[in-house]
């Protein structure tokens, strides 16, 4: 994912922002991120995501997710139109098909 790409479309916060806001505010737990502009608060299809994202930064690892923004916003697209809530899959749990 590029900087400008956005982790929450809802409300169109970019990964650059959420970095931003990482590094500068610091929080302590990965639901404070709901503090930069909303995000996670919507569809909550981003909150998997963004609790990897704290847990990368406070381990001291670059705040990056290795996904592509098409693949990315299609799984968001089923997760709505399913109305469920699978969790979706990252890097670190070994599916590739949210991965490019």
């Amino acid at each position: 994912m590029d900087p400008d790409d956005h982790v929450c479309l809802c409300f169109r916060v970019s990964l650059r922002k959420v970095r931003t806001f990482l590094n500068r505010e610091d929080p302590p737990v990965a639901s404070r991120l709901a503090d930069c502009l909303g995000a996670g608060t919507g569809c909550q299809w981003c909150v998997p995501f963004l609790q990897k994202l704290h847990s990368l930064k406070r381990e001291g690892e670059p705040i990056d997710l290795p996904i592509s923004p098409a693949s990315y916003a299609a799984n968001r697209a089923e997760y709505r139109r399913s109305g469920g809530r699978p969790e979706p899959k990252t890097a670190e749990s070994g599916e590739d098909d949210l991965l490019e």
